[in-house]
C-alpha cells in the first residue's frame, strides 16, 4: 500500500502545480464607454510617475493645465491601456523563454500471449531535450530584448499622447478665440451689407459696390464657420485622446508662452540620446542578434538523451542510456540562419533611416518655428499704425467727418490682423510641441 499511495501523493504534487482555466468574458459596452470614475483618475494621476510630467490632482470641473491633459491622456487613453496589456504578453513571453522544457515519459507493456517464457514485458522511457539547454541563454536574451522594446514602444507612445494631448489644448484655446473675433467679424460684414443694401435701394451706391459687400459678408461668415468646425473637432479630438465620453465638456487653462527652440544640430544630438522609439529599434535589434545566435547554434546536432529501463519476457532486467541527434547532412539549419541574417540587416537599415528621419524632421520644425516668430513679429509691428487708423476713423465717425462704414472697414481691417496674428501663434505653440516630441523630451530640457 506504501508504493500506491506515494505514487498517489506525488501525482497530487504535479497537479497541484498546473494552473487553472476561468473564464473572462469581455466587459459591456456601457462598462467601457462611461466617463471614468474622477476619485480614482486624481489618485493614479498623483502617483504618475513620469520624466516629463508632475503628478497632481485632477478635478474636470476646473481649468485643466497642460500638465493635467497629459496626466489624464497617460492614464486614461484607450490605445495605451492596450499597449500596456500587450507589455504583460511580452512579459509571459520573456518569462516562458526562462524555462527549460519538462522531460518526456514514456512506458509499454506487453502480455505474453504464447512460448515457452512466462513473464509479461514492460518498459519506461525518461527523455530529456538537451538541445534546449545548450539554447538556453541566447533564448533568455531575446526574450529579455523582447521585453525591453516593448516596453520603450509603450513609453514612446505615453509620450506622444501626453504631446498630442498638450497640443490640442493649445489648438482649442486658440480657437476659441479666432470663432470669437471670427462671429465679430461676421456681425461687422452683416451690419455693412445691410447698410449697403439701403444704401443700394436709395440709389447712393453702384451695384458693384453691394457685390463687393456681399462676397465680403460670405468671407466673413465662411471663416466664423470654419473656425467653429475647427473648434468642435478638436474637442472631440481630445475627448477621445483622453479617454472621455464626448458629452464631457472639459475647460482649459491658459499655457505659457511656447520656449524659443535652440539650433537643430543641438536638439538632434539631444534626440539620438533621450528619443525612446531609437531605444526601442535598438532593443528589437538585440533581439535580431540573439535570435541569429541562437539559430547558428541549431545548426548544430539536436542531441536528447533518454533513460530506459525494461524487463524482457525472460525476466531479464535492463536499464541504460539512449542518445539521439540529427544528422546536419542537407538542412543544417542554414534557412532559419538566412532568414535571421536577413532580419538583422533589415532592422540595421530601419534604425539608420529612423535616424536620418530624425535628422530632417528637427531642421525642418525649428527652420518652421523660426519662420513663424520671424511672420509674428512683422504682424505685431503693423498693429500699432492700423490701430491709430482706426482710432482716428472712429473719432472722424463721430464727428460725422466720414461714413460709419469706413470706420467699421477699418476695425474688421484689425480683426483682420488679430485674427492672422492668433493664427501664427497657434501655428508657433503647436510645432513647438511637435518639436519637442521629435527631440524626445520637454522644452525645459532644451537649454541643458
Amino acid at each position: 500500500m506504501t508504493r500506491p499511495f506515494l505514487a498517489l501523493l506525488l501525482a497530487g504534487a504535479m497537479l497541484a502545480g498546473c494552473a487553472s482555466y476561468s473564464v473572462a468574458p469581455l466587459s459591456a459596452p456601457s462598462d467601457v464607454l462611461k466617463t471614468p470614475d474622477v476619485s480614482i483618475l486624481s489618485t493614479d494621476a498623483q502617483k504618475i510617475d513620469r520624466p516629463y510630467l508632475t503628478p497632481q490632482s485632477i478635478d474636470l470641473n476646473q481649468p485643466l493645465t497642460p500638465n493635467a491633459l497629459a496626466v489624464i491622456a497617460v492614464i486614461e487613453n484607450p490605445d495605451l491601456k492596450a499597449q500596456r496589456a500587450k507589455a504583460g504578453v511580452t512579459d509571459a513571453q520573456a518569462f516562458a523563454a526562462r524555462l527549460l522544457p519538462d522531460p518526456t515519459f514514456g512506458a509499454n507493456f506487453d502480455k505474453i500471449l504464447a512460448g515457452p517464457d512466462v513473464f509479461n514485458a514492460f518498459g519506461a522511457q525518461l527523455g530529456f531535450d538537451l538541445n534546449a539547454i545548450r539554447t538556453a541563454r541566447v533564448t533568455r536574451e531575446s526574450g529579455e530584448a523582447a521585453k525591453r522594446q516593448v516596453r520603450l514602444d509603450m513609453a514612446w507612445a505615453e509620450w506622444q499622447t501626453a504631446g498630442q494631448a498638450r497640443l490640442l489644448g493649445v489648438r482649442i484655446l486658440a480657437l476659441t478665440e479666432q470663432f470669437s473675433i471670427a462671429r465679430e467679424g461676421a456681425a461687422s460684414a452683416e451690419r455693412l451689407f445691410a447698410a449697403a443694401q439701403r444704401a443700394a435701394g436709395r440709389g447712393d451706391i453702384a451695384a458693384a459696390d453691394l457685390d463687393t459687400r456681399r462676397q465680403s459678408l460670405i468671407d466673413a461668415t465662411d471663416k466664423a464657420r470654419t473656425a467653429e468646425r475647427d473648434l468642435v473637432a478638436a474637442r472631440g479630438e481630445l475627448n477621445k485622446t483622453l479617454g472621455l465620453p464626448p458629452e464631457v465638456e472639459l475647460r482649459l487653462a491658459p499655457s505659457a508662452d511656447p520656449a524659443v527652440p535652440p539650433d537643430s544640430a543641438k536638439l538632434v544630438a539631444q534626440a539620438l540620446e533621450r528619443r525612446l522609439d531609437l531605444q526601442a529599434l535598438r532593443a528589437g535589434y538585440g533581439v535580431a542578434e540573439a535570435d541569429l545566435h541562437k539559430a547558428v547554434l541549431e545548426q548544430f546536432p539536436n542531441l536528447s538523451l533518454t533513460i530506459a529501463g525494461a524487463r524482457d519476457t525472460a525476466n531479464n532486467y535492463t536499464l541504460g542510456p539512449a542518445v539521439g541527434f540529427t544528422l546536419p547532412l542537407w538542412n543544417r539549419n542554414r534557412g532559419n540562419i538566412a532568414i535571421a541574417k536577413a532580419t538583422r540587416e533589415q532592422l540595421k537599415a530601419e534604425y539608420e533611416a529612423r535616424l536620418f528621419q530624425t535628422r530632417a524632421e528637427i531642421d525642418t520644425a525649428v527652420k518652421g518655428v523660426m519662420a513663424l516668430r520671424r511672420q509674428r513679429a512683422e504682424l505685431t509691428g503693423q498693429l500699432p499704425a492700423l490701430q491709430k487708423y482706426a482710432d482716428a476713423t472712429q473719432r472722424a465717425a463721430k464727428r460725422g467727418d466720414i461714413s460709419p462704414a469706413t470706420a467699421e472697414t477699418a476695425l474688421q481691417a484689425i480683426r483682420d490682423r488679430r485674427l492672422a496674428l492668433l493664427q501664427i501663434d497657434q501655428q508657433i505653440a503647436e510645432q513647438t510641441i511637435a518639436l519637442e516630441l521629435l527631440s524626445g523630451g520637454p522644452s525645459e530640457g532644451w537649454t541643458r
